[in-house]
């Protein structure tokens, strides 16, 4: 299928406020489409905003709310869909968490991409639409001090890559894609992560962070958004995605 020429199609982004939501919202409003972005925190949406311009419409709402999905595929019936959002995992060691801690992840990120999916097939969006769930690379590669980060990750993962083969078996023609980011400086979880590794290993997050391989920046995170969502894809195409410095690579 030929490329999509995002200006003047919707997108809606969820995790708005910060880290990669907020680099991706910048990219696709510099493509040229509106961007819906939704998230708790009024005043990070407010600094977003105040960046971007009314291109980014803000809307103050908890994205694991199943009702605030269904009533904002609805209302905005967006042409891209990413699937940002999710909490910040208490990092400790399996045996220092409680299942709520540890469970964390399961309750506020595959949580939300589940009723965010659930509710693109059902509605359904347009054919040619797009809906891009941030997993990580977690997912493949694990993560000892984040509980139930990983695996929470590798469900966002499964979960896309069913709703995947859902739209072909009913010919929806909605693309359903997963991104699985490094840790990447500039968002508040990498900083987290980071420092705990680090305190781990016994040395200082600079010295750590120049022993993990080398991550994206958040715009080339962005840069990689907006090139999946001008993608309508075909039946043929990878559901999950690495993305590394120098561009994305299919996860085998």
């Amino acid at each position: 299928m030929p490329l999509r020429d995002l200006a003047g199609t919707t997108a809606l982004v969820s995790g708005a406020g910060r880290g990669f939501g907020r680099a991706i919202a910048a990219a696709l409003v510099k493509a040229g489409a509106t961007v819906v972005g939704v998230a708790r925190d009024r005043g990070r949406l407010d600094d977003v905003r105040a960046r971007l311009g009314e291109s980014f419409v803000p809307v103050v709402a908890d994205a694991a709310d199943p009702v605030a999905a269904g009533l904002l595929i609805d209302t905005h019936r967006p042409d891209t869909l990413v699937l940002n959002a999710g909490a910040i995992p208490l990092p400790r060691p399996i045996h220092h968490h409680t299942w709520e801690t540890f469970s964390r992840n399961w309750e506020v990120d595959v949580r939300h991409v589940f009723h965010w999916v659930r509710e693109s097939l059902l509605l359904p969006l347009a054919p040619g639409s797009v809906v891009i769930a941030m997993s990580s690379g977690a997912a493949v590669h694990g993560s000892p001090i984040s509980g139930g980060y990983a695996g929470a990750k590798a469900a966002i993962r499964q979960l896309t890559a069913y709703a995947a083969d859902e739209s072909r078996r009913a010919a929806l023609g909605i693309r359903f894609v997963s991104l699985l980011p490094p840790l990447t400086p500039g968002t508040d979880l990498s900083a987290a992560a980071m420092a705990g590794y680090a305190a781990r290993q016994g040395v200082d997050v600079a010295t750590f962070q120049r022993r993990i391989a080398p991550a994206p920046t958040l715009e080339q995170v962005g840069d990689a958004v907006v090139g999946l969502a001008s993608d309508p894809g075909s039946d043929h195409d990878q559901d999950a995605y690495l993305i590394t410095p120098a561009g994305l690579a299919p996860v085998t």
